[in-house]
Order: C-alpha cells, then structure tokens, then sequence
C-alpha cells in the first residue's frame, strides 16, 4: 500500500473571527475545529500528519499534542507557502499527500479516504476535492473539458460571466503525488495583488507539465465547510449537532427535541434513554442505558450509570452509579461520587463528597468536602461547614447515620456508624457509634417580653 500523509493548515490568523482566540482553536460541539480535523485524518493509515501553525502555535500543540508533528509558518505568505514549510519533513518521502485546512471541522474521515482512493485510481498527480452548490458565489470553479477532464480552477473575482454559473467549486481540500507536490510548489509565484504564494497554482504548473489531475465530487456539500466568522461558527455547530444527535436516535437514543439538545461530540450514550429538551451534555459525558434525563440539566464530563432519573440539575466532572433519583435543581460540583439508589432532591449541592448507597439527601443541603456512608439520611438545611476561611476540612458520616433538620457539622468531624444527631444541631466534636448528638442552646421563654418591644416601638 502507497504510504499516506497528511498536512493541515493551521496558521492564519483568522482576523474575521474578530476574536483573542486563535480561529482553528474555536470550538464545534466541545472541540477545537482543528482537533475535529486532525481526529478524522487518524483515522486512516498515515504515517505523518503535519500541522502548520503560526499565530498561537503553542495553543494549538497543546491541544494536538501527540495528534501530530508541527512546523511553523513565521510569516504568513500564502497557502503553497504554508505547505511548503513542511519540506524537511515530507518532502523526500514517495507516497501521496492529503492537504486540508483546518477550519474545515466537518469532513469526515470517509470523504478523504475516498479522496486518496480517487486519486490513486485515476494514476493522478493532484486531485482536487470538489462540491456542487446552488449558490458558488466566492468560491473558485472547476474548469473541465468536453471529456470532463479538469483542466484548471479560476477564482470567482477571475472568472468570466459563464465561468461563474458553474457549480462545482474547489473545497480547498486536494490529494498529491508527494515528491510533485513540493516539486511544483518551488516553481509558485506569488506575482498577483496579495503578493502570497497560493495552493491552487500548483494545479496549473502539473496541469502545464502533461500530468494527470483529477477532481473528486463529494456529495454531502456541508463536509467543505470552512469558518472564518462567527456565523459561520455557528452554522458549522448547527451541522455538527445535527450529526451527533442523528447518530445517537439511529443508537437507540430517544431525543424529545433534537433542534434544542446540545450534545458534544465526544458523548457517549447507552440504549433507551430518553434526553428530553433543553439538554446540554459536554465533554467526555457518558451516559448509561434505561436513563431519564429532564429538561434543563447541564452535564460537563459527567459519567452517569443505568436507570438513573435526572431533572432540572447540573453535574460536572462527577460520577453517578444506577437507580439514582437526582433533582429538581441540584448541582454536583466536582469530584463528586453518588452510589447506586441514592436519592438525592431539590436545591442540594456536592463538592468532593462521597455519597454511600441507599442514602438520601432530599432537601436544601450542602456536602462539601464529605464522605458519607450507606443507608444515612441527611434532614433538610443541613451542612458539612467544610471552610473556615483559610482551608478546607473533611467530614466523614457512617453507616446508618441519621442527620437532623438544619445540622452545621464543623469540620474536620467525625460521626461515626448508627449515630443520631438532632435537629438544629451545631456540631464540634465527633460523634461516638451509636451516640444521640445535641448541640444546641436551651430554650428559654421570657413571659411577656413580645408585649414590651410591641410597645417600645409604637410610642
């Protein structure tokens, strides 16, 4: 099998996002447009992928990482001087060469594939990737001759009125013989009115030299989609979205209302759970089967386990077992862990807390910093008071602990298994196994006295 590379372009600095974020690195569905790029590229057998960057380099190496090899691009002179600054790395090499921009996050791995597959049938020295739209306004045609043969790419401000009624337009995506590749790109000039060396040249300088280029039509024209402002950000969303919930339905996922469920693509989700509308689900989310997941939750990295009922409630970066009823209206923060068949109800908030199986916290609680037993019952207004202003201490309840209404546990504190602490309680000190609790004041009645201050403030 021909040897396969891939180059990315990923340098400009992208001025009509009119952002301080470097354009590739504006996130599709919960990922830098040039990750979705790269991503799809490895999935086929290549044995380089570069990627030029410029303007945020270290940005973007950060985020690709180990994904790819980079080469800088110090000034940005055009798109053939972009790739030509891959030279040291690829330039020696037989094979065919893939280049693709990356602020294209929709193409698929499966276009480029046939792509390459085009190319190599048809012994073709370049091979463009082209689309057909109803409206090409802006984009360059593609030129073919009676035969159908391709015989250039003309820019839309270049072409001539009957040029400009055809249809199918150069996507920026091409296939190359390798060593033809950087062999033509020596002989590019940048004699035009940007004074930049441009990709689509090297098609005509093999097209002056008798060798084969070929254009592939892809069907789904949304694929070619580049993004250089935010609507177009938008709309490349909108698509995205549109894939990531199609193929989740097509799964065995009921999506009430896919029009306003927001799904990142890295989310996974089990059979027959139903996300009803109003539904953000980020990052590496993954969902387990037989689930219920309500209106207006908002889930980031989020691992939630089967027959789990969620309504009206964020979680983020924790982990939820199976058969737990969670909300209206709750918030796990971080590095939170909710065990199997535990309920927990409206307005109660984790952080770092370890919630034991069977357990329920049904009302207006906080848990921070927690770990809290099996079977345990925790009253409503109830508090692990886990900061004193400076650090942050830990609370640890038993097994088959019963918490009082408006409990303050002081941490650091411990309460041990079977314990029983009193409503209104304000608690210092550690509770023994099986103790009854009581930190409160006594009550003391003034006889009379609501009488006086009624009558002190009516003189």
């Amino acid at each position: 099998m021909t040897n396969q590379y891939a180059i990315v372009l990923a340098a400009g600095q992208g001025t009509r996002m009119k952002s301080k974020l470097y354009k590739v690195l504006h996130p599709v569905c919960g990922k830098p447009m040039v990750e979705h790029v790269v991503d799809q590229i490895a999935q086929l057998d290549m044995k380089k992928i570069v990627t030029i960057v410029g303007h945020g380099a270290e940005d973007v190496q950060e985020h690709l990482q180990d994904k790819s090899e980079f080469v800088k691009q110090e000034e940005q002179l055009g798109t053939a001087h972009a790739v030509l600054q891959a030279k040291e790395l690829l330039a020696d090499l037989d094979g065919v060469t893939i280049v693709v921009c990356g602020d294209t996050p929709l193409i698929e791995s499966a276009t480029m594939g046939a792509l390459i597959k085009y190319h190599s049938e048809k012994r073709a020295k370049a091979t463009i990737l082209t689309t057909q739209l109803d409206d090409p306004t802006g984009y360059g045609r593609i030129l073919r001759d009676d035969l159908g043969i391709v015989e250039r790419i003309v820019e839309h401000k270049d072409a001539t009125e009957k040029e400009q009624r055809v249809q199918e337009i150069n996507t920026g995506t091409y296939c190359f013989n390798n060593r033809a590749l950087f062999e033509a790109l020596s002989k590019v000039s940048n004699d035009n009115a940007q004074g930049e060396y441009y990709l689509p040249d090297v098609i005509k300088i093999l097209k002056d030299s008798d060798e084969v280029v070929a254009a592939y039509r892809m069907e789904n024209f949304e694929e070619s989609l580049g993004v250089n402002d935010r609507v177009a950000l938008a709309e490349a969303s909108r698509l995205m979205r549109n894939r990531i919930n199609e193929r989740l339905m097509r799964e065995g996922v009921t999506l009430v209302d896919p029009n306003s469920t927001y799904i990142d693509v890295d989310v996974e989700i089990g059979q027959d759970t139903v996300i009803e509308a109003n539904v953000t689900l980020r990052g590496n989310t993954k969902i387990g089967e037989d689930c219920l997941i309500s209106s207006g939750c908002d889930f980031d990295n989020a691992v939630i386990g089967n027959r789990t009922i969620i309504r009206s409630s964020a979680i983020e970066d924790s982990k939820v077992g199976d058969d737990v009823q969670i909300g209206p209206f709750a918030h796990l923060r971080p590095e939170s862990e909710i065990h199997n068949h535990v309920k927990i109800g409206n307005y109660v908030e984790t952080k770092k807390a370890i919630v034991g199986e069977n357990t329920k916290l049904p009302h207006f609680i906080y848990m921070g910093d927690a770990e809290i037993g099996k079977n345990v019952n925790v009253g409503c207004g109830s508090i692990s008071v886990n900061y004193d202003g400076f650090n942050k201490s830990k609370t640890v309840i038993g097994d088959n602990v019963f918490v009082g209404c408006n409990s303050n546990l002081i941490a650091p504190i411990n309460v041990a298994d079977n314990a029983y602490i009193a409503a209104g309680s304000t608690l210092t000190d550690d509770v023994p196994e099986g103790a009854l609790a009581v930190g409160r004041a006594r009550q003391v009645n003034k006889e009379g006295y609501a009488k006086k201050i009624v009558e002190k403030f009516n003189k």
